[in-house]
């Protein structure tokens, strides 16, 4: 009934093998000071050392571009490799298992669903601009959604591993592969094993990139744009506080509704490992905790604690989702465009399926967000901007990625409280009915 230890071990593992990890956030932020420097030197003259400022911020644009490229490039194979080994490794059996993908299903919708409405009411992106990456509008591409989700269809098995816009289709191909290979699953789930290690360790490297990608990316804004993007930092980290506290609320109401525990119990008897998710950034490091907290401070039942806490928490990354898909707005009204219905459905649908067996996966959100961004032709350059908040912002859905993992074992847990249940029973026993 649970999740065999190796997906979280695996995890686990790597993160103890990224002892920079803690310091990067340090590292980002000494990037970011250097840049707005840089920038505001660069902006306030039009040559510098005998070279044209423009082609100084052309040049950093360029640099940094690369970087983000790295990480689209590797971003396919880890979901591909990611979630076919959470499907492999995943034991949900039974009437159990339906209501769990049920669950799951309809958090991470209601949350991404709840990023889009608040996003698209507040709309902090129009306090700035962002220049066009090398293409005008009319250069984007026009069709449909519909057009887009039948160009998605792989049209050969390695096809979508060499275009990295083609989310779906890797998507697609990791489920198939996923499923059918859980009849072999002892012969295949060293090798995912090995090869979801070896991806986290070249991203590892690729990461160490980052900060350099920062401040290359924070020149070339402060240069040409001023300070404007960074006021609208400043909308954007309340607008996600709104959404994920929205969240929450969800949350507590579908556990008064469908539980037996009440919602500020629930809270309480959670506050080890909401503060430990919140220190930690990683669902995955947290999960044993939150096990230990729903058992014995909550006393859930054991099914309903490991259905929720350990085989749950794989798909499960709401707080992930919701951000993922209030960024891509972000981004895409700081740049004038407007993404309408079709294009948000796409948002939805890759921030659902990238989300899952990222839970644990250092940075995975980072690498996450290229797909999304690439799947409505955003310039995934960008997401560097939002690393000045990004730290914090982690942490924040970290916690309400486990209050949804806490939401799901309750509502399997019943109405009926294992304690209140065994008292019925031995009343029943004693006073049989005549």
């Amino acid at each position: 009934m649970t999740n065999e230890v190796p997906a979280d071990q695996v995890l686990e593992n790597n993160l103890e093998q990224d002892p920079e990890g803690g310091s990067l956030f340090l590292q980002i932020f000494v990037s970011m000071a250097a840049g707005v420097a840089l920038g505001l030197l660069l902006g306030s003259r039009p040559t510098v050392l005998g070279i044209q400022t423009s082609g100084l911020l052309q040049f950093c644009q360029t640099a940094s571009k690369l970087v983000l490229q790295l990480l689209a490039a590797l971003a396919t194979p880890l979901i591909l490799v990611a979630v076919s080994h959470v499907l492999m490794t995943s034991d949900i059996k039974g009437r159990q298992a339906g209501r769990l993908v049920w669950l799951l299903i309809s958090n991470t919708l209601t949350a991404i669903f709840i990023g889009l409405v608040v996003m698209n009411v507040f709309q902090p992106g129009r306090f700035a601009k962002l220049p066009e990456p090398n293409m005008s509008k009319s250069d984007l591409p026009t069709v449909g959604v519909l057009d887009q989700m039948l160009n998605n269809i792989p049209k050969s098995l390695l096809g979508p591993l060499g275009d990295s816009n083609n989310v779906l289709g890797t998507i697609v191909i990791a489920v198939a592969f996923g499923i059918a290979m859980r009849e072999h699953r002892d012969k295949l789930e060293t090798l995912l094993e090995t090869s979801l290690k070896v991806i986290l360790r070249v991203i590892g490297w690729v990461i160490q990139l980052v900060p350099l990608a920062v401040f290359l990316t924070i020149t070339n804004v402060v240069g040409k744009e001023g300070f404007e993007p960074f006021v609208a930092l400043g909308g954007f980290t309340v607008t996600v506080l709104v959404g994920l506290m929205l969240q929450v609320a969800y949350y507590m109401t579908r556990i008064r509704i469908n539980s037996w525990p009440r919602p500020g119990e629930v809270i309480r008897a959670m506050r080890d490992a909401l503060v430990m998710a919140f220190s930690t950034g990683s669902s995955t490091v947290t999960m044993p905790v939150t096990f230990r907290c729903l058992r014995q401070k909550l006393g859930l039942r054991e099914q309903s604690a490991s259905m929720g806490a350990l085989v749950g928490a794989n798909f499960n990354n709401d707080g992930t989702a919701l951000y993922e898909a209030m960024a891509a707005l972000f981004i895409s009204q700081m740049l004038g465009r407007q993404l309408d219905l079709g294009q948000q459905l796409l948002v939805v649908i890759t921030s659902v399926v990238a989300s899952v067996g990222a839970a644990g996966i250092p940075r995975a959100g980072l690498v996450t967000m290229t797909l999304v961004f690439r799947a409505v032709n955003l310039p995934p350059e960008y997401i560097t901007i939002l690393f000045a908040v990004d730290w914090f912002l982690d942490r924040c859905r970290t916690m309400v990625n486990v209050l949804g993992d806490v939401t799901v074992s309750c509502i399997l847990d019943g109405r009926e409280s294992e304690k209140a249940e065994q008292i019925r029973l031995a009343q029943v026993l004693e006073f049989p009915p005549v």
